[in-house]
């Protein structure tokens, strides 16, 4: 449905630092396919070039280079009324002497549909974000939520092939916004249009996306589903971003045919499979989600079983966020984080200061980097 084919969008610098490239690439040589139907994210920090992106599949901007295509059709040239695509944004740009009616059926009339048509549609638009009976209104009579709702039937009602949303929820309050994440993506769904959603904040886009385009200094730093951003980050960029991790950079001590030893903070064997090290590796960077260390008592038995004790102890409600030590102390001690749940106070059964046995599975090992020499 959406292809950005090798886009490149520079700037020159105002002022450049001497050494510094005179020319800012806002994107760089960003390729993309967008699947109809699917409910794709653009995650990343700020100036990274995610609302660059979403602007150059709008038409509210031009590539320098590159070219953009909407179902087939090459629109690198075209002005945004000709794309049939709509977008949201995060000031939700309403009209405030406007009613909410009139707001929704603004594109229509400059569509030139007829007035019975147009209310019809908005109505049917209403109906759709549940804000039925509220088309009187004016938009300062609303909530923050009801606005943005607002601004979606708006964007809804012309039956746009792409809708683009730029933080559409970033001015809405934590439990409102987690509702309305919850709303967009059943909203998507229903109606099997198009969604790129723009977000530097990754719960948004681990809550709603089909897949997710995470963006670094102008370019795609990987793109896949949330279970591969998450599970399977390539890069320490990736790994860092979403969620919590342990990274360590790790030696490479034995390898056979299943396995490879390396040396967790330099002196505790960690296996990992060997299909998931390249033959000339001598130092991987390794990932490890907290909440895939298990944790006991009583040692465990196997591969990846340490001692370690609990030197923190952090309540987030429902999990225990803890800081394990393995043992033995002393110089290049190595520190894990390491989440766990909670089930309440009277069966919490790991606190700070225990001793406990650490067993990582060889699977939940991941290689985010890879040294030959």
């Amino acid at each position: 449905m959406v292809e950005l084919r090798d886009v490149c969008k520079s700037f020159p610098h105002p002022s450049p630092k001497p050494g510094q490239d005179p020319i800012f690439r806002a994107l760089d040589h960003v390729s993309l396919e967008i699947q109809g139907g699917e409910f794709l994210t653009l995650l990343g920090p700020s100036g990274c070039g995610k609302t660059t992106a979403l602007r150059m599949i709008s038409g509210l901007d031009t590539p320098t280079t590159g070219q953009v295509f909407i179902d087939g059709s090459d629109v690198t040239g075209l002005p945004p009324y000709r794309r049939n695509v709509n977008q949201v944004f995060q000031s939700y740009a309403l009209f405030p002497h406007l009613t909410v009616g009139d707001n929704i059926e603004f594109g229509l009339e400059m569509q030139k549909v007829e007035a019975s048509e147009r209310k019809r549609r908005m109505l049917e638009a209403l109906d759709l974000v549940s804000l039925s009976g509220l088309e009187a209104r004016k938009p300062d009579q609303l909530s923050g939520g009801q606005r943005q709702r607002v601004a979606l039937a708006r964007a809804l009602v012309c039956r746009p092939k792409v809708l683009l949303l730029d933080e559409p929820l970033s001015a809405l309050d934590a439990k409102l916004r987690q509702n309305m994440q919850i709303e967009l993506k059943n909203l998507q769904t229903k109606l099997g249009i198009t969604f790129v959603f723009v977000t530097h904040d990754q719960e948004e886009a681990l809550v709603m996306s089909d897949r997710i385009a995470l963006m670094n200094k102008g370019k795609i730093e990987q793109l896949g589903t949330v279970d591969d951003l998450y599970y399977k980050p390539k890069t320490h960029f990736v790994a860092t971003f979403i969620g919590e991790t342990n990274l360590f950079p790790c030696p490479v001590s034995n390898r056979n045919n299943d396995f490879v030893t390396v040396k967790l903070g330099g002196r505790h064997d960690l296996r990992l499979p060997a299909a998931n090290v390249i033959p000339q590796a001598r130092e991987v960077l390794v990932s490890i989600r907290p909440e895939k260390i298990q944790l006991q008592h009583k040692p465990f038995s196997g591969e990846n079983c340490f001692t370690a004790s609990v030197q923190e102890e952090i309540f987030k409600g429902p999990s225990d966020s803890l800081i394990l030590a393995l043992e033995p102390n002393g110089e290049g001690q190595v520190r894990l984080h390491s989440l766990v749940p909670n089930f309440g106070t009277d069966q919490q059964v790991i606190h700070r200061g225990d001793k406990v046995s650490v067993k990582i599975h060889p699977d939940d090992v991941v290689v985010v980097e890879e040294k030959t020499a």
